[in-house]
């Protein structure tokens, strides 16, 4: 009802309500970039959750973070901390064995087993040569059985931390043979035995680090080589291995052996690294070479 004139018609009435107020078009604008931002960063954010770096899926880098996702990481590896055991070249716990003659650089020990299975001579050795007693090889052997107990229990808790490692980046590469193949660094895990029947290549930077973890044993062919490339040193490389190390005939090796039992070099094998053996280390005209 609309009173018009002092009087009341039925008549339809348009009203006009003015607003209280007014938008700011300016502010809006203003606000537009600020929104498109957050929203940038809270997709990247979520973006960054699932996939760390992009080169991870070039380099084959995986891990598994649950059963349905797949994330892709590129964490720096540590390396095995030897502690005592790292100023060994050779150390075993049941002896060392050996056809003369062999030429061996760094000092080498076992223990608990009595000197007298130390059967490298002296003059085979460049550095020194501890046994828990004086049955050691003569004139040089030094009876050290308490620097020998750290590094054996040294040796052993690296073995234990180099088996333990989680996520590996490659889960039994080549089925377990990995000749002919150029190995990047990383976690490395098999469920088995590895065998190299060909030569293969390490290749990385000084401070890069591998881990081989092996359930079973590693077994290397005659007069095949690892060769390192790209600055990559056998000090950072780790093999460590449940069932027995054999190294082929005139074969050549790089890399420290973490053997929960025996390491056996055939007739005229070398190897750049570390022999440390929870049983024996069998040797037969061989170089061992301490890595620097």
């Amino acid at each position: 009802m609309c009173n018009i004139g002092g009087s009341e018609m039925p008549q339809l009435c348009i009203v006009t309500i003015k607003p209280q107020f007014k938008l700011n078009t300016m502010k809006i604008k203003q606000l537009f970039p600020i929104a498109a931002l957050f929203l940038a960063t809270s997709f990247s954010s979520c973006t960054n959750d699932l996939v760390s770096q992009p080169e991870s899926l070039a380099s084959g880098k995986i891990s598994s973070t649950n059963s349905s996702m797949v994330k892709f990481e590129s964490s720096t590896l540590k390396a095995v901390n030897l502690n005592l055991a790292g100023e060994f070249v050779i150390l075993s716990k049941t002896g060392i064995t050996d056809v003369y003659k062999s030429s061996v650089t760094g000092d080498i020990g076992s223990s608990p087993i009595t000197g007298a299975a130390v059967l490298l001579t002296c003059a085979e050795v460049v550095g020194n040569i501890y046994t828990v007693d004086a049955a050691g090889p003569l004139p040089t052997s030094i009876t050290d059985a308490s620097r020998l107990t750290t590094a054996v229990g040294d040796m052993q808790t690296a073995y234990t931390d180099a088996a333990g490692r989680s996520n590996p980046d490659y889960l039994n590469l080549g089925a377990g043979n990995i000749g002919g193949k150029t190995l990047k660094a990383g976690l490395y895990k098999f469920t088995s035995e590895v065998v190299i029947p060909t030569d293969i290549t390490i290749s990385g930077s000084s401070t890069d680090v591998w881990i081989f973890q092996i359930a079973g044993t590693l077994n290397m062919s005659s007069a095949v080589r690892i060769t390192l490339a790209g600055g990559a040193q056998a000090k950072n490389i780790f093999w460590q291995t449940s069932g027995a190390v054999t190294l082929g005939t005139t074969s050549h090796f790089e890399g420290v052996i973490l053997s929960q039992t025996g390491i056996n070099l055939l007739t005229g094998a070398s190897i750049n690294g570390r022999l440390l053996a929870q049983t024996a280390v069998t040797l037969q005209q061989n170089t061992v070479t301490m890595p620097y």
